[in-house]
């Protein structure tokens, strides 16, 4: 488990993750020599995955974000599998997860426009395979996109 100084530097590299090390090092009370070896325990150990940049798709055009929760027919033993492998080959699905309970899988699926969107659905969507329930959410505004969690 992260000691104090690790949760410290795991709070400052969430507030602003492109800071300079420099930076980072000083706002978290460490040298810049603790500050790597620190990273790199977290990392060896799993609880630092990566630094990563995500892309704003409405920034780039792409308007319409749909989340899609389905559950399968598990008659078939192969539907997770079949399921997930089409899926896979939607360029448009951006994120796929499975759970437990009354729905098995969501979908994250961005489009251009409606007219795109229309497209998707029918072409790529409605064809995915053993399909038993459907329900579509439109994302109209994001309130909080944060993985923040107080460390």
């Amino acid at each position: 488990m992260p000691d104090p100084t690790d949760r410290r530097i795991l709070r400052q590299l969430l507030a602003d993750p492109e800071a300079p090390a420099a930076e980072l090092a000083a706002r978290a009370g460490v040298t810049p020599a603790s500050l790597w070896r620190r990273l790199e325990k977290l990392r060896a150990s799993g609880v630092l995955k990566a630094i990563e940049q995500r892309i704003d798709w409405r920034a780039l055009g792409w308007e319409v974000e749909v989340s899609l929760r389905f559950t399968l027919d598990k008659t078939e033993p192969r539907a997770f599998d079949e399921f997930l492998a089409a899926a896979r080959r939607v360029p448009e699905v951006t994120e796929i997860q499975t759970f437990l309970g009354s729905v098995d899988l969501r979908l994250s699926v961005i489009a251009r426009d409606m007219a795109h969107w229309q497209s998707v659905y029918r072409e790529r969507i409605l064809t995915l395979p053993h399909v038993a329930d459907s329900d579509a959410l439109m994302l109209v505004s994001t309130i909080k996109d944060s993985t923040e969690v107080s460390l």
